[in-house]
């Protein structure tokens, strides 16, 4: 036979079996249609040869359908079970007592390691296996270790590492959550003073949906060096203002960072003149290092509260002691009504993880007796009013200090109800701050972390026309939190309504932060989100505070620069015009055009946007079952 019939011969028969196999994954995976084509083709194509009978290669054979097309194991891990287990085990205490030949009948002594030694790691490594299978057959928690007997460990060992071999080796530099590799490595690189600029063009697909940019002017400015800072407090409320800079560390309590973590934050915002926020957790002696403070006063009134019963109670003279305590350190008071990452959720710390210095800063007994509780909402007050007439006692008896509270918008009529409150009684917070749903924690339920409350661009938003609509934007300034990390970041969420911002995971980055998302474990690797001492000290604060220090000016700087070459001066003359975002493709809009603003004092005279106006005028019967329902296509716009 020539080398081309062969050929044709060959490739004939390889054609005949592909078909069989094709047959027999259809049929497996129950897709007849497909199955009886190629049957009927290949039955035409015998009997035009002159045979009634299908050939043998298209009968559906079991043997030839591999393990791939039913499911994911390989065959020869389907083939591993106990009996192949024991079988493998007992070739194992074979070849260790087979390995023993040699030297025994050599008569060497046993001080002759080097003889005796592989068999010494054989007889060893066989014990091991024994005993991992053995006890993997017995245990009755994991059906895989229990049907693939020390084999099935693998399993559970590669899920363990999965997080780190993808974050290393597989993910694209824009695919991490919920930072990517390039914001990550941002951060890393300006708090170590390292230059970040980059060269060939951007790698973001300017095309793509959600892309945005700030529209720049033919003729760019310089910035006002004052540009940086915010007047908080109003006069009106008798309040004595603080000038806060406009990037500012958020709230982080002690307890879920270490000591060492939130002395050198404490110290960086000393180094760079800005405020760092106590998270509800209370006042530290980590917080005493010389950095401005905003206190976050919780469900748990930390500090400046004690136990009643189930209740924790609000106790004025524990509220003006921790004041005097920290020198005049603490420049503002905030009230938590609520966090992005888990709102109207309480917490709970275990006594035996309370330790001495977190009783300490909690003003709660030690040893612990109890557990200590975040309860879900507040016992000093039940409604928008008494909530304004509480924001007022905190200032008197802060001799004037601003006080301003913290929510994650919810409801669009609370907002409405808490505006109203204010508006009549002619008095209320100094600043609200808007923490977006999208905000980090230290552990919190997935359902409350992914599902419950307003993102930040909607809340702010909404709080925003809510305050602007009721004229109250002049008094209240608005601070915004939620996954903020550059300069573009920061001048976007000024232009959407913010006059200063927070941010929490920008700065845990700086310190160190890796991403492990381990905070919730006690095993931070990098020793931030943990109290253990050996972890904690790997962090070093003298080195990364100047760290804290360099992210924070070099952002700021960041966003400066792109104000200046948007033809700007102040931080307070950009708006939602200057940002553009592609909304689908081929269309783009401003900011504005998505979140519309409104007229100040609008909603008191009645000439609100419909749907806001709406919402606005029935927040005077918010008390009453379903009022927060409203109708309308358009939900705040």
């Amino acid at each position: 036979m020539s080398r081309c019939s062969s050929s044709i011969m060959f490739t004939i028969i390889k054609h005949q079996k592909m078909k069989s196999y094709l047959i027999a994954a259809a049929t497996q995976n129950h897709s007849p249609f497909i199955a009886a084509r190629f049957t009927t083709r290949s039955s035409s194509s015998t009997t035009s040869k002159g045979s009634s009978e299908p050939r043998q290669d298209d009968i559906y054979n079991h043997s030839k359908v591999t393990a791939m097309i039913g499911h994911n194991f390989p065959d020869y891990i389907e083939k591993w079970n106990r009996n192949v287990f024991r079988k493998v085990g007992y070739a194992f205490v074979g070849l260790s007592g087979a390995s023993l030949a040699w030297p025994i009948s050599m008569e060497l002594p046993l001080s002759h390691f080097g003889a005796y030694a592989p068999s010494l790691i054989l007889t060893a490594l066989t014990a091991a296996y024994w005993h991992v299978g053995l006890s993997d057959m017995k245990q009755t928690q994991h059906a895989i270790r229990r049907n693939y007997p020390v084999l099935g460990n693998f399993r559970y060992i590669l899920e363990t590492v999965r997080p780190e071999i993808r974050q290393y080796f597989v993910e694209a530099d824009t695919e991490g959550r919920p930072f990517d590799r390039t914001q990550r490595s941002l951060v890393y690189q300006r708090s170590k003073n390292v230059d970040c600029t980059t060269g060939f063009g951007t790698l973001k697909k300017v095309y793509d949906v959600r892309h945005e940019w700030a529209c720049h002017s033919m003729f760019p400015t310089n910035v006002d060096p004052d540009a940086t800072r915010c007047l908080i407090g109003s006069a009106a409320y008798g309040t004595n203002a603080y000038s806060a800079s406009i990037f500012n560390i958020s709230a982080m309590s002690y307890g879920a960072l270490g000591d060492n973590a939130i002395t050198a934050l404490n110290r960086g915002a000393k180094l760079g003149n800005f405020y760092h926020n106590t998270g509800e957790g209370g006042v530290s002696k980590f917080h005493c290092e010389g950095g401005d403070l905003v206190w976050n006063v919780g469900t748990g009134y930390f500090g400046c509260g004690t136990n009643q019963g189930d209740k924790r109670i609000f106790n004025p003279d524990m509220f003006k002691e921790t004041l005097e305590s920290c020198n005049g350190k603490i420049k503002m008071i905030e009230v938590k009504l609520s966090q992005g990452a888990k709102p109207g959720h309480g917490g709970l710390l275990p006594k035996k993880k309370i330790t001495m210095n977190i009783a300490e800063a909690r003003k709660i007994p030690w040893p612990a007796e109890f557990d200590c509780h975040s309860p879900s909402r507040h016992s000093a007050f039940s409604n928008q009013y008494e909530l304004v007439e509480f924001i007022a006692k905190l200032r008197e008896l802060g001799n004037g200090i601003p006080v301003g509270v913290k929510m994650c918008v919810g409801h669009p009529g609370d907002i409405a109800r808490f505006c109203r409150a204010i508006h009549e009684i002619q008095n209320g917070p100094d600043f609200i701050t808007i923490d977006g749903a999208e905000g980090g924690t230290g552990a919190a339920p997935p359902e409350f972390m992914n599902s419950v409350g307003l993102p930040l661009e909607e809340g702010l938003v909404l709080a925003r026309n809510m305050f602007d609509g009721a004229g109250l934007r002049g008094k209240t300034k608005i601070i915004a939190s939620g996954k903020v990390l550059s300069g573009f970041d920061l001048l976007r969420t000024i232009a959407l309504g913010a006059d200063v911002v927070n941010s929490a995971r920008g700065f845990m980055l700086s310190l160190g932060c890796i991403q492990a998302l381990k905070c919730q474990t006690n095993k931070c690797p990098t020793g931030i989100t943990t109290q253990d001492k050996m972890l904690m000290a790997g962090l070093d604060p003298e080195d990364k505070m100047v760290r804290v220090y360099n992210y924070h000016i070099k952002t700021v700087n960041a966003a400066g620069d792109i104000l200046g070459a948007m033809g700007y001066s102040k931080f307070s003359s950009v708006c939602g015009d200057d940002i553009m975002r592609r909304i689908r493709p081929g269309e783009v809009r401003t900011l504005s055009e998505q979140f519309p603003s409104v007229e100040a004092g609008c909603l008191l005279r009645g000439v609100g946007p419909t749907r806001l106006q709406e919402i606005w005028d029935s927040s005077e019967r918010l008390n009453t079952p379903g009022a927060h329902r409203y109708k309308g296509t358009r939900w705040i716009y």
